[in-house]
């Protein structure tokens, strides 16, 4: 009885302490513990990036405090330039540590009237395309998509990757389809509001949205990281020594004339330079015979 009367009180002052957030919340909602226990991550609401946090140079910091769009355009496209035809991986993770909680992201989803749970594990890059005119990448990008055991075929997803400013990273295409029934198609569309940027391990995460529509129809948002193979850094071309020159020395004495005469043979001495040292061969010239 004390316990009930503790927990009563405690609802009680949560609500007076919350002010007009929780004004429409049902008290059966808040003895369920669902708002008590905070928020779920998994069901974090798709949102625009206050800040967009930038790591190079093993660094972080606010990209408004000292990038510019421009910067962050050519460092999306070195990272994406790099990993093409690469796989990325993808994760559910927390917004605030920014540290993976699941190998995939998952949602709920009905497959006719069958319920059932959507996943993706990880995205392939196709092709990567500059769009002239504006900070806009062209991604053809392979979604990795399974629900209850089963993989669907799905067509590639033309995504696009638009900087607009350094508040503002979307990653969003106007839908592909999966074949997740025997009748007909299921659309699925996808909006990646991004706010992490790691250059230095090519890790992007954000806020994302996944919808779908058709015959399996659904949708979910949460924070995910995608993570890339190798980092944003151009690569650096391997250094080559040049060629070095062979020397040719003609030996001669005053026993051999300095010109070969006809059906005589002249030897030649040939030093060529390599790595290991100075290797000495001796070449037979055979001169050729004079014209009558």
């Amino acid at each position: 009885m004390f316990n009930k009367y503790i927990k009563t009180v405690f609802l009680i002052s949560l609500l007076i302490l919350s002010g007009c957030n929780l004004r429409y919340v049902s008290f059966q909602s808040l003895v369920n513990s669902k708002y008590v226990s905070g928020s779920n991550v998994e069901n974090a609401p798709l949102r625009e990036a206050g800040a967009i946090v930038v790591c190079r140079s093993k660094q972080c910091a606010p990209a408004k405090l000292s990038m510019s769009s421009q910067y962050i355009f050519n460092s999306l496209l070195h990272l994406f330039e790099n990993n093409n035809h690469k796989k990325m991986l993808v994760c559910q993770a927390n917004p605030s540590s920014r540290t993976c909680l699941e190998h995939y992201i998952t949602l709920p989803i009905k497959v006719g009237i069958t319920p059932a749970y959507m996943y993706i594990d990880s995205v392939k890059i196709t092709d990567i395309t500059i769009n002239k005119g504006n900070n806009t990448l062209n991604l053809i990008l392979n979604y990795n998509v399974t629900y209850n055991g089963q993989t669907p075929d799905c067509t590639p997803a033309q995504s696009i990757l638009y900087v607009r400013n350094v508040n503002h990273i979307l990653l969003e295409d106007p839908g592909y389809n999966c074949k997740m029934t025997t009748v007909g198609t299921t659309n699925i569309k996808t909006v990646f509001v991004i706010d992490y940027i790691d250059l230095d391990y090519g890790f992007i995460g954000g806020y994302y949205s996944l919808g779908l529509s058709g015959p399996a129809y659904g949708g979910g948002t949460g924070y995910m990281l995608l993570r890339l193979p190798k980092n944003a850094y151009p690569l650096a071309p391997e250094l080559q020594t040049p060629k070095s020159k062979k020397s040719k020395q003609i030996s001669t004495d005053a026993s051999t004339p300095a010109y070969p005469q006809e059906g005589t043979s002249m030897t030649m001495d040939v030093q060529a330079d390599t790595p290991q040292g100075t290797i000495e061969e001796s070449v037979q010239v055979f001169p050729l015979p004079a014209k009558q």
